[in-house]
C-alpha cells in the first residue's frame, strides 16, 4: 500500500533484503497508467481468489494450484503499491496508512475463512491463527503511534515469509493429500500442526514484545511521578 506513515520503517525478517533490492526495480519498469490504489485493487481481488480456490478445494484438490499463484499475485500486489508510490514520490502516508492495513485485515480474514472451509484445516484453527494476527496487527499500530516507529515483522518471519510457508503447505496437500491424521479421534492435516504451532508462535512473539514495549514505556513516563503543569 503506498507509504504506510510518515514514522521509520524496519523490517529484519529474512526476505526483507532481497525485496528491498527487487521491488523498487520492479516497480520502476511498470507503465505509467499503473497507479498504487491499482495495485491494491488487485491485492483485494487476489486475496478474495485464494479464499475462493481454497473453498473450491473440497470439490478438486487441483484448485490449491489456483490459490499457489492467487498467493503470488497477492503478495506482488500488496508489496509494490507502497513501492510504487514511494519510487514515484506520489505518497499519500495517511490514506496509505489507513487503507493498506484495512486490506491487510480483510485479506487475512478471507484466508483464513477460506482455509477452515477446505478439508485442510479445522476452522477453530484458522480462526485462531486470524486472531492472533490480528492482534500482532494491532501491538504494531500501537507502536506506531507510542513510538514513532512501524516495525512490521516480528522477528525473522513476516507476511512473505507466510506465503512462502502457505505455498509449501499447498503442495503437501496436491502430493500427499494433506498427510491426515487422526489425534484422539480428530481428525488434522500438517495444515493443522503448522497452523496451531504458528498461533502459538505468535502469542509468544506478542506477550515478548508486549512486555519490552512496556518495561520501555515505563522507563519513558515512570509510575507516580507528579507531572507539572
Amino acid at each position: 500500500m503506498e507509504q504506510k506513515a510518515q514514522h521509520q520503517r524496519t523490517a529484519k525478517f529474512v526476505t526483507a533484503r532481497f525485496e528491498q533490492w527487487f521491488l523498487p526495480r520492479l516497480a520502476a519498469r511498470l507503465p505509467g497508467w499503473v497507479l498504487p490504489d491499482h495495485l491494491t485493487v488487485l491485492g483485494l481481488l487476489a486475496a478474495t481468489g485464494m479464499a475462493v480456490a481454497y473453498l473450491a478445494s473440497n470439490r478438486d484438490p487441483a484448485w490449491l494450484w489456483a490459490a499457489n499463484a492467487a498467493i503470488v499475485v497477492h503478495w506482488l500486489a500488496d508489496s509494490l503499491d507502497g513501492t510504487l508510490a514511494r519510487v514515484r514520490r506520489i505518497q499519500r502516508p495517511r490514506y496509505g496508512f489507513y487503507l493498506d492495513h484495512l486490506s491487510d485485515a480483510y485479506a487475512t480474514f478471507a484466508v483464513g475463512l477460506g482455509l477452515g472451509l477446505s478439508p485442510y484445516m479445522l476452522l477453530a484453527v484458522s480462526l485462531a491463527i486470524v486472531v492472533a494476527y490480528l492482534v500482532l496487527s494491532i501491538n504494531v499500530y500501537l507502536e506506531t503511534y507510542v513510538f514513532g516507529e512501524f516495525r512490521y515483522g516480528y522477528g525473522i518471519v513476516g507476511p512473505t515469509e507466510a506465503r512462502i510457508l502457505l505455498i509449501a503447505l499447498n503442495l503437501t496437500a496436491l502430493w500427499a493429500r494433506g498427510l491426515p491424521f487422526n489425534f484422539f479421534g480428530l481428525g488434522m492435516t500438517v495444515f493443522d500442526l503448522v497452523g496451531i504451532a504458528g498461533a502459538l508462535g505468535m502469542t509468544g512473539l506478542l506477550a515478548r514484545r508486549v512486555t519490552r514495549n512496556l518495561r520501555n514505556l515505563g522507563r519513558m513516563e515512570p509510575p507516580n511521578v507528579v507531572k507539572e503543569e
